[in-house]
């Protein structure tokens, strides 16, 4: 692979604006398909062989006047302060208001809050629900618009109107995040650099790969159902990615130049070793990520997908145009007049650099430091222990939006439960006595502790299935409400065996549970998938048994730290001012298993970089403990330079006020400040040392079959090598005969 790349960057360099102009080209293209097409997202959630989606195929059968798979809005109207909407005035203001839902496109059915007692005890608070005939990512601009124009109508009539529910979008979130990251960023890599030119790159790279990346995304979503989230999640690692890659690569051209390599031969080489590295990170990252996919929920998959799509695209353009720009910047990216006296002493070896000082001290220290890091990582781990999970609803929309204000509204007027009311369902088709089997079960029902009120059931035409409302008392996203819905699937059983029906929970709160859950028993599944995984690429890349656990280990280790640290935030509420976390909660179900597959491939970007310098000098003769300290000396510094980018980037998202943006910008930066700084810099070389020459140990049974990939490019460093010194041969030739007639 290493000879692969070498001779790509070599062509990319001297063909640079072929390859500037393909890339431009791309860009172009995919900006053209965005103004092309009318992208639409989707939080909505199916899942096969659950009893909640069950139910919900079952009333899209006997109840299609329900329309129970598609979108819905909740219209929440609130008198003025010591006012009344049963007054003649504002009960005639409401009904208008729901004549104008009931007339809007796409919907399919409005219920009247005066009619169905949705009115509060103190009359001062009502909603309308609007149900509408498609599911969420089919909801036309034109019914979106019309949504909003019935809550300006009723807001001219004094009437305070807000809206929730999954029909209604998400408003447009600032820039910031972004921003802030590519200035971190930018700062970084001038003082990691010290050229403007050299720092310039790997943004350059980032914003091309990453503006492609989202418009094939936008693209895609007129075609898929794609999660809401996904191009935020595409956003976050591509542009993280994208500028590590490049600063990588970049800075092995420095170092080849700095070794008196002309310019195109120094992109070669780049390429060919830290290139090899590039890919395999890559790599790890895309799989983890498109792996999310075989956990069977449609939402993760796509998250998944576009990310794993973004990292690719980030792999394609530090592979091709980074060393295209290279080509055009030429040796002035070796131009360090930024550079302080201090750097400047380190890179001509004056002075002993940080990284290595570090790597010196770990060394002498391996048992303290081995125990300090473990023992802290586990004691940030127990938190961990009370994780709980649930999927985002309007309670963790931004506050003061209009999704909040109506969750808030409702919990005011008919109490916290009320936003997340459960739907039974009675499927008495193989029963003799339908409305006795109803009818039990609403007993059943008002039997519970955590109930706060039954509605009556309705039938469909046949009257052999029915329909209970039941409004838990604790919020929707409580362990109360959580246990509500076990207690009801284990009381139905009595119900089931005396009349012969099936009773089935569903609606969003149940439903959500039942993705809850089957997203905790994938955890534990899925990421043995990633440690296996991570342990059969390592053996490959290391040639050793050990390192590939010890990195595992590792790995394990940063993810349990950073679930610790999200349970104390954002579901315990320590220190949640100082994060901007304005209610604590439950952690959103589809976070742990992110964080798995993302904070793997970036731990092993890191473990390649450090290790293969550290193998690099152990195969070419220094000894175990140099070895360590030179894998310290060329790579600390790129190492640490990568990670606070990537902790910058992810960091920058706490800005957002969407609980779910904000817990994976946490969780992300949290997991690489551990990974980098505790374990890759500090357990893994302490390990590596108490190991001793066990740590580069394969039996030699396992040698032969493994092939050799070639990570770190010894295979490539051997050719080379070859081919200057047959070219020396030849000169060396030529002027043997003019000696002897000089001597004559």
């Amino acid at each position: 692979m290493a000879t692969f790349l070498y001779r790509l960057g070599r062509l990319a360099f001297r063909r640079r604006r072929l390859v500037l102009l393909a890339w431009i080209a791309v860009l172009v293209a995919a900006v053209i398909g965005v103004s092309s097409v009318s992208g639409s997202t989707t939080d909505d959630f199916t899942l096969p062989g659950t009893q909640s989606q069950q139910a919900i195929d079952l009333l899209d059968k006997e109840f299609p006047q329900a329309s129970a798979g598609g979108a819905t809005a909740r219209v929440v109207i609130e008198a003025p302060d010591g006012q009344k909407l049963t007054s003649a005035a504002h009960k005639q203001d409401v009904e208008a208001l729901v004549a104008d839902l009931r007339k809007a496109p796409q919907v399919a059915n409005v219920t009247d809050p005066f009619t169905a007692g949705l009115v509060s005890s103190s009359g001062s608070i009502a909603y309308a629900q609007v149900t509408y005939a498609v599911p969420q990512a089919d909801i036309t601009p034109a019914a979106s618009n019309a949504l909003h124009e019935v809550a300006d109508k009723g807001e001219k009539a004094s009437l305070k109107i807000s809206l929730g529910g999954n029909a209604v979008l998400e408003e447009e979130q600032s820039n910031a995040a972004e921003l802030i990251g590519l200035l971190v960023a930018a700062f970084v890599l001038v003082i990691t650099f010290g050229s403007l030119v050299a720092a310039g790159l790997p943004l350059l790279s980032a914003i091309v790969g990453v503006g492609i990346a989202l418009c094939a995304i936008t693209v895609a979503s007129s075609f898929v159902d794609m999660a809401s989230n996904a191009q935020t999640l595409a956003l976050m690692l591509g542009l993280a990615v994208a500028i590590d890659y490049a600063l990588f690569i970049v800075s092995r051209y420095r170092t080849e130049l700095r070794e008196g390599h002309a310019p195109e031969e120094a992109a070669g080489r780049a390429l060919g070793t830290a290139g090899s590295a590039v890919v395999f990170a890559g790599l790890t990252v895309v799989i983890a990520l498109a792996g999310l996919s075989v956990i069977g929920i449609a939402m993760l998959t796509t998250m998944g997908l576009a990310a794993a799509f973004a990292i690719t695209v980030a792999v394609l353009v530090a592979l091709t145009l980074l060393p295209a720009t290279l080509g055009f910047t030429g040796t002035r990216v070796a131009d360090g007049r930024l550079t302080t006296r201090r750097v400047r002493a380190e890179q001509h070896g004056r002075r002993v650099t940080m990284g290595v000082r570090w790597g010196r001290f770990v060394t002498r220290h391996p048992w303290k430091m081995l125990l300090a890091s473990v023992i802290g990582l586990g004691v940030l781990a127990i938190p961990a222990l009370s994780l709980r999970l649930t999927l985002p609803d309007d309670s963790m929309a931004a506050p003061g939006s209009t999704q909040r204000v109506a969750y808030d509204t409702l919990s005011k007027g008919f109490g916290p439960g009320f936003s997340g009311p459960l739907t039974i369902v009675v499927d008495a088709r193989d029963s003799d006595d339908a409305k006795r089997a109803a009818t039990d079960t609403s007993g059943m029902l008002e039997g519970l502790d955590d109930v706060a009120t039954v509605r009556p059931p309705v039938f469909n035409e046949a009257g052999d299935v029915a329909l209970i409302t039941a409004v838990p008392s604790s919020p929707p996203t409580s362990q109360e409400t959580v246990d509500l819905v076990g207690d009801i699937r284990e009381g139905s059983g009595a119900v089931e065996k005396d009349s012969g029906t099936q009773v089935m929970v569903t609606g969003t709160t149940a439903l959500n549970i039942d993705v809850s859950a089957k997203l905790g028993e994938a955890m534990v599944p899925y990421l043995a998938i990633v440690v296996g995984l991570a342990l059969v690429l390592l053996l490959l890349v290391f040639r050793s048994v050990l390192i590939p656990i010890k990195a595992a280990a590792g790995f394990l280790l940063s993810v349990v730290a950073t679930l610790g640290v999200l349970v104390a935030v954002f579901q315990w509420g320590w220190l949640k001012d100082v994060f901007g976390v304005d209610e604590t909660a439950p952690i959103v179900s589809l976070l742990p298993i992110l964080l798995i597959g993302v904070v793997f491939g970036l731990a092993m970007d890191y473990e390649v970089f450090l290790v293969s310098g550290m193998r690099e000098a152990y195969v070419h003769g220094a000894g175990l403990t140099e070895g360590i300290v030179t894998g310290f000396r060329h790579g600390a510094r790129v190492v640490t330079a990568a990670a606070i980018i990537m902790i910058s980037v992810f960091a920058g998202f706490l800005l957002d006020d969407i609980a779910l943006v904000k817990s994976i910008g946490m969780g992300l930066a949290t997991a690489v400040l551990f990974d980098a700084f505790v374990v890759r810099m500090t357990l893994v070389p302490a390990v590596m040392t108490l190991l001793g020459a066990r740590a580069w140990a394969l039996p030699r049974w396992l040698d032969r079959l493994l092939p050799n990939v070639d990570v770190e490019g010894e295979k490539l460093r051997q050719v080379l090598a070859e081919r200057e010194r047959q070219t020396r041969i030849p000169a060396q030739n030529d002027q043997e005969p003019t000696a002897p007639a000089s001597l004559g």
